[in-house]
């Protein structure tokens, strides 16, 4: 399989949102082959008719397109390929690898129910398996895959090691219910064969699973997939995580407010590792990213932690990009989209806003100053700060900046002379400058507010406040 190109896939059920873990799944798969030049595949496992929804599928979809992880050809339906599932187990009964069985529900439960009062193994034995075909009566039947019954199965796994499993602990599972429907167990191998996957990267919980479906692999002749099973994500309780950990769906860190760079450089730090390195592009991740990085205990959801690592990506990002990501996430929020001038005042002004902003949220809070308009209403933090004193104060400066070289210097010391004639610091006369700039107690440095405003827009706030 070394010389074959890479294909990986991500299978989600469509009965929800697209679960943060299952994103955590798509992007090792999409990393692994887009790493090496191979395909990513996506199939979506639509067979429980019930419980699946368009909508769900659309929410799969547009989860992988906000995270970037584009994947080949069109989105397979699992469902639409029933015909082809009960095709292979019809091959299966014809090559004598699969078997017809009639025992009824009352008779296998009438079997477990004496194997367990004789203490054997419950593990239903289908009288059925080597039964004369010709002695079949015309009744309902399921089709069951004969499975080994000495010896062992080994799944080499490149995660979790070989993992050996005894054959006589493998039932004969069914693979085509009664109404000539195929299982789960079945449409899974066969799609995966189909769509030429390589590599099966998915969560341990489906460990169990990959012994039973090599059965079919085994019965049809076909290559085994490089099996992959890793940990689940866990809260930071060790538990698995769950609602009582806070947010499960990708939408939900899309609202929030954390950049796509950041959310999938610590989804991809989550369970895997490259030496000490935390903080790394989507680029460093495709070229680094392999099995053998990824750890066998299960990863702890950190929220601090993401917040570190989004801080430093709003920190890193080129500013258009990171532009981008701000009306992306007003888009998605359902926020008002930023006029032209808003786009050029906060362009403007994200060299002062990216350092210490963890999320998208934050930074334009602090970007409040250039997204309001005149006249500026401070909140009551900053309200505070706008006394009679201070108040007088501002007028006093005023005509010292007008007349400044609008330079960071040249406003640096024009406040400085004011606050000296007042003996006061410097830093006491930013409480009432911020609240007039930006009607906040909190935003960037004023000088830096001050060149990102200009002369004209700074003095015509300063006077408002003082009026």
């Amino acid at each position: 399989m070394t010389d074959q190109q890479v294909v990986t896939r991500f299978a989600p059920s469509p009965t929800g949102f697209l679960h943060i873990g299952g994103a955590r799944t798509a992007l090792f798969n999409w990393l692994y082959a887009r790493g090496r030049g191979g395909k990513f595949l996506l199939r979506i496992e639509d067979t429980d008719r019930a419980r699946s929804t368009p909508e769900a599928t659309q929410a799969i979809l547009d989860g992988l397109a906000w995270l970037g992880l584009d994947h080949d050809g069109d989105a397979v339906s699992q469902a639409e390929g029933a015909a082809r599932h009960a095709e292979v187990a019809h091959q299966m009964l014809t090559a004598g690898t699969a078997y017809k069985c009639f025992a009824t529900q009352d008779e296998i439960a009438a079997f477990r129910e004496t194997a367990k009062a004789e203490g054997r193994s419950t593990l239903f034995r289908s009288p059925w398996r080597d039964a004369d075909p010709s002695s079949h009566p015309d009744d309902p039947f399921v089709v069951r895959i004969k499975a080994p019954q000495t010896g062992e199965t080994i799944v080499a796994d490149k995660v979790q090691g070989n993992v050996t499993v005894r054959n006589d602990q493998l039932d004969d599972m069914v693979i085509l219910r009664s109404d000539g429907t195929p299982t789960y167990m079945l449409a899974v191998v066969v799609d995966d064969h189909d769509m030429g996957v390589t590599h099966v990267i998915r969560g341990d919980d489906h460990l169990v699973n990959a012994a039973r479906q090599m059965l079919v692999y085994n019965a049809m002749g076909w290559d085994i997939p490089v099996w992959a099973h890793i940990p689940l994500i866990h809260g930071p309780d060790g538990k698995k995580l769950s609602k009582r950990h806070g947010a499960l769906g990708v939408e939900e860190y899309r609202a929030m407010g954390y950049p796509i760079e950041g959310l999938r450089n610590y989804l991809t730090r989550l369970g895997w590792s490259h030496g000490d390195d935390e903080v790394f592009t989507t680029a460093q991740a495709l070229d680094w990213f392999d099995l053998d990085g990824i750890g066998k205990a299960p990863a702890r959801f950190d929220f601090k932690k993401l917040e570190n690592v989004s801080g430093q990506h709003i920190a890193m990002m080129d500013d258009a990009a990171l532009l981008h990501e701000i009306q992306g996430f007003l888009k998605a929020t359902g926020a008002p989209a930023l006029t032209d001038a808003q786009s050029t005042g906060i362009s403007n002004a994200l060299y002062c806003l990216k350092d210490r902003a963890k999320t998208l949220p934050q930074l334009i809070e602090k970007g409040h100053f250039v997204l309001t308009k005149r006249p500026i209403e401070p909140d009551a933090a900053a309200l505070k700060a706008l006394n009679t004193v201070s108040r007088g104060i501002l007028a006093e400066l005023t005509p010292h900046l007008r007349t400044a070289n609008w330079s960071r210097n040249a406003l640096e010391e024009a406040v400085a002379a004011v606050a000296e004639t007042h003996e006061t610091k410097l830093g006491k006369l930013a409480g009432p400058i911020r609240a007039a700039l930006a009607g906040r107690s909190v935003s960037p440095s004023v000088f830096d507010m001050m060149l990102v405003l200009g002369r004209d827009e700074t003095l015509a706030r300063l006077a408002d406040a003082t009026e």
